[in-house]
């Protein structure tokens, strides 16, 4: 159903990173979200009621808060289609993230209501009435969300969306979850336990752990997270196919939502190049990773002695001191300046976030180390988090 409508109401659907196509994608499934949701709701709503479950009905409303999500998520896609203004000049996209933030809470509010529901049912049972009726809707439920959970999950992975990810999380947990209530329905009727209250308290968990998940993928990016090594290693690709870009550094990838990405790098060239020709290169570095990765990039150019013999043979020294310390350090920018008294060997060393030495007492370590080797050596260091 949901391709028969991409070709109806999308126009260009196979372009998956125009702002536009995402837009009219995100709009398009939570629409049909919101539909089918309230047929859920409406189905199960009757068959709690006729049945006297709690966790049939707890299951209906939780279709019912699902109709609620999908409508924050259609509302949040077109907010996030918005273009830039003079307050918003890299547009609007973290709504996106945003909205996927509010189903999440959502999710988490009707998991709690639900397993307070449920521990009441366990200290007060009630009498439970079967029909084949029952067991068809839920039957049918499980189906339905099965169908959103594989249009949601595709969907998300082709535009990339983080809210549509975490909407087909949320209709997995819901599918795991109906056929619980299932499970216990039948039970109940051919065993005569009363697991009722049990099984929507396991509902509600499980609704409570895909609301700690949504949460979590929608806040990720917007409190900041590393690339994709995917995405690192198309850049890496990119920008090192030039011969006279040596190596690159200090990769920062701001994310602007969805479609909206800024890059910013640091470019090792030849010292002894030509300036001109050098600048024409980062150039055009700098247009091919916004046509072929759809980003806006900004390349500075850093110079580095390749033809010295002595900077390398120090900078070769250098590397070997600081991975004998720890194997997961790296330097560039490396340069020297030699002095009558003492040479200064300035660098930058690149740590893990997890990594046991404070910047000081590391620079500390590293120029000891240095000095052990020749006393006329000072290090002059900066400190760099490793960010992929």
């Amino acid at each position: 159903m949901i391709t028969l409508l991409t070709r109806l109401f999308i126009k260009d659907r196979e372009n998956t990173t125009a702002p536009g196509v995402r837009q009219a994608y995100g709009m398009l499934c939570g629409a049909v979200g919101i539909g089918l949701n309230l047929l859920l709701f409406a189905g199960k709503f009757f068959a709690g009621m006729f049945s006297g479950s709690i966790a049939i009905t707890a299951d209906a409303f939780n279709n019912l808060s699902d109709a609620g999500s999908s409508i924050i998520t259609l509302i949040g896609f077109k907010m996030a289609g918005h273009k830039p203004d003079p307050g918003h000049p890299f547009g609007h996209g973290r709504i996106e993230y945003i909205s996927g933030f509010l189903v999440s809470l959502l999710i988490l509010l009707m998991a709690l209501e639900l397993i307070k529901g449920s521990v009441s049912k366990i200290l007060h049972p009630e009498e439970l009435i079967f029909s084949p009726s029952i067991v068809v809707i839920l039957v049918l439920s499980i189906l339905v969300k099965c169908y959103m959970a594989l249009y949601n999950a595709r969907i998300g992975r082709q535009i990339d969306s983080a809210a549509m990810k975490a909407t087909a999380t949320d209709s997995l947990s819901d599918m795991l979850a109906t056929a619980v209530v299932l499970a216990a329905t039948l039970a109940t009727h051919f065993t005569g336990l009363s697991i009722d209250g049990y099984c929507g308290v396991l509902v509600g968990l499980f609704i409570l752990y895909a609301g700690f998940q949504a949460a979590r993928d929608t806040l990720n990016p917007l409190l900041g997270q590393p690339p994709e090594p995917a995405f690192v290693k198309q850049i890496e690709k990119i920008v090192l196919s030039y011969p006279t870009i040596l190596g690159i550094h200090d990769l920062i990838v701001h994310n602007y939502g969805p479609g909206r990405v800024l890059i910013s790098l640091h470019a090792e060239v030849s010292a002894d190049g030509n300036l001109l020709e050098l600048h024409d290169t980062i150039d055009l570095a700098e247009h091919r990773l916004r046509s072929e990765l759809g980003c806006s990039a900004v390349i500075h150019m850093d110079p580095v002695c390749i033809h010295d013999e002595q900077t390398q043979k120090l900078k070769a020294m250098a590397q070997q001191t600081i991975s004998r310390i720890d194997g997961r350090l790296t330097l560039h920018d490396f340069r020297v300046v030699a002095g009558p008294t003492h040479t200064n060997l300035i660098f930058d060393v690149v740590t893990p976030y997890d990594f046991d030495y404070s910047d000081a007492g590391l620079c500390e370590l590293i120029d000891r180390r240095l000095k052990e080797q020749d006393p006329g050596y000072c290090a002059v260091i900066d400190v760099d988090k490793q960010m992929v």
